[in-house]
């Protein structure tokens, strides 16, 4: 199958298909934001929030969240246990530039992410450390969720 070609004063610009994908998403979200307004869901240009990209981990004596905030500050980043959820929440404020921005693909904005911890979650023992850019959060197991074989009489 052929592909028109796409002609710009002269110049043959290679075909991105990345770029495609990105110009599609942002038509498809102008179009959902028109077609479906929802009350205190920002307008589409504004910044959004968004979730960082995470691990999480099931070790023999704890749980691992590792979350990539590369160039947050731990000022930033509220890390709270909620009714048995994990929140970690904060900002990333754009920057001051000196220069044109060509092109945007960095997230900013209020970042939100949540996950439900087990029964087994030490919720009273959580620690966080922030280094590189990635935030690990630790939540202790307890005996109490341990499992444990059940022997069959009879």
């Amino acid at each position: 199958m052929t592909h028109p070609v796409r002609r710009s004063r002269g110049v043959h610009p290679m075909w991105d298909p990345f770029r495609e994908i990105e110009d599609l998403r942002t038509r498809m979200d102008r179009l959902m934001h028109a077609t479906f307004p929802i009350a205190g869901y920002p307008e589409f240009g504004t910044a959004e929030a968004w979730a960082p990209l995470a691990d999480v981990e099931d070790t023999e004596d704890a749980y691992l969240v590792e979350l990539e905030l590369p160039g947050v500050d731990k000022d930033q980043i509220t890390v709270e246990v909620v009714e048995g959820e994990l929140d970690v929440h904060g900002e990333i404020k754009e920057r001051e530039r000196a220069g044109v921005v060509r092109k945007h693909t960095r997230h900013i904005g209020q970042f939100d992410f949540h996950t439900s911890l087990p029964p087994n979650a030490d919720t009273e023992h959580v620690s966080a450390d922030l280094t590189n850019g990635v935030l690990t959060v630790r939540v202790p197991k307890t005996e109490r969720g341990k499992s444990q074989r059940v022997e069959i009489t009879g």
